[in-house]
């Protein structure tokens, strides 16, 4: 299990109630129902994750402008080390590729999810069943 800084609670379930268009979009139209499970803004350590797959040890996020300063990158690389300290992956899109190629986001992460439980398998043998559509 994760460390968790419980102070975060309040502010995850605030952003939990009112997610940004683009992470409703890739929440309901695709991860929701992933056969793999996937948490919305779950509190890992000192940061929240937009999604959070346990099995997959895998964190995805979902990048609007604020990313792209100087300090904006520069926290997202010291966090992608932290997580990366507890053997997690972090996976970013853009909210324009959530726009413009949401079937490659998806597909993306699927290719993803599954080589990481192929890397990391579960020790109750759970195995990835890939969405048909």
């Amino acid at each position: 299990m994760v460390p968790q800084n419980k102070k975060l609670k309040y502010f995850a379930q605030e952003l939990r109630n009112n997610p940004t268009r683009h992470e409703r979009r890739l929440w309901y139209d695709y991860l929701k129902s992933y056969p793999i499970q996937f948490n919305r803004q779950k509190i890992l350590m000192n940061y929240i994750a937009d999604f959070y797959c346990a099995k997959a040890h895998l964190v995805i996020e979902l990048d609007g402008s604020q990313h792209y300063t100087k300090e904006g990158l520069e926290y997202d690389l010291a966090r992608e080390e932290v997580l990366k300290t507890l053997d997690i992956d972090v996976l970013r899109f853009s909210n324009l590729d959530i726009d413009n190629n949401f079937d490659g986001v998806c597909q993306s992460i699927d290719q993803t999810v599954h080589n990481a439980m192929t890397n990391h398998p579960s020790p109750t043998g759970d195995t990835l069943f890939t969405k048909e559509g």
